[in-house]
């Protein structure tokens, strides 16, 4: 699903709450196309990244962009600093308790987190567009979500990502940082544990 259709959706849910950065996120979260299956593509940025057949975008290591400043505040209140992660292998996964592609992929998030934790690998969830904490605290309950999320209801964390770059652009979209801190692959789909581990797997064995 689009950012931008989810944010149609649930306006009429939030419209009390409307304002002009969520309007500003709403406009700037647009699902667009990065290339074919195999084909390589460069956004304004300059980035070059190659789109492979099962939907999964990569960039060689040598041509990838620092990842934005992430910090802020998780579901359970308390402070969260991907710079905190630097040196391990970083999987961020934008979800919505809302969002039926992200309950059937968060079994699998659940399982390969664990499977991963001994290898420099941590997990963050980026929760938007939940108008309160509690649905998505309970989404987590459901399906054994043990890493932290952020809590970003209207998008400012997901439009720190530079322009060009492999910045999140739908509901579910997943973002691997590698040890450097640098934009190393995403998925705008609902992932399973194959696919997850073709996205992890070869940052784990980079040096």
């Amino acid at each position: 699903m689009s950012l931008s259709r989810a944010f149609r959706r649930r306006s009429n849910r939030t419209r009390h709450a409307a304002s002009a950065p969520a309007v500003a996120v709403a406009g700037a979260l647009t699902l667009s196309a990065c290339g074919g299956d195999g084909a390589t593509a460069s956004g304004s940025s300059g980035a070059k990244f190659v789109t492979g057949s099962g939907g999964i975008s990569t960039v060689a290591e040598g041509e990838r962009q620092d990842a934005p400043k992430l910090d802020g505040e998780t579901l359970e209140g308390e402070k969260l600093d991907i710079d905190d992660f630097k040196g391990k292998v970083v999987v961020l996964n934008v979800w919505g308790s809302w969002c039926s592609p992200c309950r059937a992929e968060a079994p699998n998030f659940a399982k390969v987190a664990k499977e991963t934790k001994d290898k420099g690998v941590e997990f963050v969830g980026i929760n938007t567009r939940d108008d309160s904490k509690g649905p998505a605290i309970e989404f987590e309950k459901q399906w054994g979500i043990t890493y932290p999320s952020f809590y970003d209801p209207i998008g400012k964390l997901v439009l720190r990502f530079p322009k060009g770059s492999l910045n999140p652009q739908a509901i579910p979209s997943t973002i691997v940082i590698d040890r450097e801190g640098r934009i190393a692959a995403r998925s705008l789909m609902a992932l399973n544990e194959k696919k997850l581990h073709q996205m992890i797997d070869p940052l784990i064995a980079e040096k």
